[in-house]
């Protein structure tokens, strides 16, 4: 038998289908395609969080709990002592985690679309059925098609992503109360994930509505500020929900560098939301910038901004040559019918977003 036989006849179907998620290569490009912190630390932030570093003991494992992280999270989120956080290998695991526990027979996960794509793959990688929802037009909840999926689908697991990735946009609060009360009805009851990825660029929090509503968690991550490379997502919840999902949690999925590296940035938060606030005025600056240079620019409370290409180019001509001015945006055409002729840019440092801006002068003033 051949391997490719046997991969065949072993590996779930589902799964041979799939792509894995894309990541380009990225090495001395201007990278404004991931929606990461452009900053570096100052210097002497560095070198006393390297000085931590050398008192790690990489030959134990780590706490399983991560104290140290979990009360800084507590103290610079506001997060309230009734309820429990759950720390999670970036945002990924903690959706992986919901999904798994939730993966009864005939399960189905709920999300709008476009949205994150990892919603779907988890739930196909647990072997649950997922449902898209498109969003309207203009990008905001459909809350009669929302209404009628839940009643017609019944979901165990509704996603939920404020801002929305990758569009952006805060949903009417509005629609999203109807969603969560339609999903703790007395035909039906379901975990609703409020994601707040973005929650540093965005005007709205949550977390007050885990006070509002039993079926409500709040998912959060530190990749956006400044720490991406630690892979560090959190969950914020009621105990009944959290100590479930901490049964199939792996003991020891937050290691010791990321631990000690953690909780020494969430020490010198203000540094990091500093950051924050000069990204906000860029985005601003970078919102009215495409606009001048004929993109349909949308609405951001994140950390990117989304555009329709000018009338002079297509988005994926854009996208072909900012690569061969070394710069990486995220070419959204393609990824869903709402998302046809679209760019993501992730609003990077002064220096880059001048560099960005250009090129895409030369680009679309070229003969």
């Amino acid at each position: 038998m051949s391997i490719d036989t046997l991969v065949a006849n072993l590996i779930r179907p589902e799964i041979r289908a799939l792509q894995a998620y894309p990541v380009g290569k990225a090495e001395g490009m201007v990278k404004l395609d991931a929606m990461e912190n452009p900053f570096r630390w100052p210097q002497e932030m560095v070198s006393e969080w390297q000085s931590l570093l050398a008192d790690c003991a990489l030959n134990r494992s780590p706490n399983p709990v991560a104290p140290e992280v979990v009360a800084g999270l507590r103290e610079v989120m506001e997060v309230p002592e009734q309820y429990e956080v759950l720390l999670g290998n970036g945002s990924d695991e903690i959706i992986q985690l919901l999904a798994m526990a939730l993966a009864k027979p005939g399960a189905c996960v709920l999300a709008p679309e476009p949205g994150f794509v990892m919603y779907k793959m988890i739930a196909t990688f647990v072997g649950v059925d997922y449902c898209g929802v498109p969003l309207k037009e203009d990008f905001s909840l459909d809350r009669d098609a929302m209404l009628a999926a839940i009643a017609d689908k019944k979901p165990a697991l509704v996603f939920l992503a404020q801002p929305n990735n990758p569009t952006g946009n805060l949903w009417a609060e509005g629609d999203l109360v109807a969603i969560i009360e339609a999903c703790n009805a007395p035909d039906h009851q379901g975990l609703v994930v409020l994601d707040e990825a973005y929650l540093p660029f965005s005007s709205r929090n949550h977390l007050n509505w885990l006070d509002r509503f039993e079926n409500v968690v709040v998912m959060r991550t530190l990749s956006k500020v400044g720490l991406a490379g630690l892979r560090l997502g959190m969950l914020f919840g009621r105990k009944e929900w959290l100590s479930e999902l901490d049964k199939i949690r792996m003991p020891y999925n937050i290691n010791v560098l990321t631990q000690a590296s953690a909780a020494f940035a969430l020490k010198h938060y203000v540094v990091l939301m500093q950051q924050c606030e000069i990204l906000k005025a860029e985005r601003t600056s970078m919102q009215q910038k495409l606009t001048q240079l004929g993109f349909s620019v949308f609405e951001s409370e994140a950390n990117f901004v989304l555009a329709g290409a000018p009338e002079s180019a297509t988005a994926r001509e854009i996208f072909d040559a900012l690569k061969q001015e070394n710069i990486l945006i995220k070419c959204t055409d393609g990824a869903h019918p709402l998302l046809a002729n679209t760019l993501r840019f992730t609003v990077g440092a002064p220096e880059e977003n001048s560099a960005l801006f250009a090129a895409l002068g030369r680009i679309l003033n070229a003969d």
